[in-house]
């Protein structure tokens, strides 16, 4: 199971903090393909974060049982 956590504006976008699913060894890129046609994400810029690591959002990691997704938005601050 992968759980992704959302903060910021997604979190009116998608209508909740976080959400699970069943899969595992998926490829990133393909989760978010598929986030993407579900809340329709485009307009919304974000980071990727993954086991509390930023990483690029055209990885080929694959995502493994247990992992956390986190979708960020900007940081605002002085």
């Amino acid at each position: 199971m992968i759980v992704i956590k959302y903060f910021g504006g997604l979190v009116e976008r998608t209508r909740c903090r976080d959400e699970k699913i069943d899969f595992s060894d998926l490829p990133l890129s393909k989760l978010l393909s598929e986030l993407e046609i579900k809340y329709q994400l485009g307009q919304f810029p974000f980071s990727v974060a993954v086991n509390q690591k930023i990483i690029d959002k055209v990885s080929n990691l694959i995502l493994k049982n247990n992992d956390v997704v986190a979708l960020l938005p900007p940081f605002a601050g002085r």
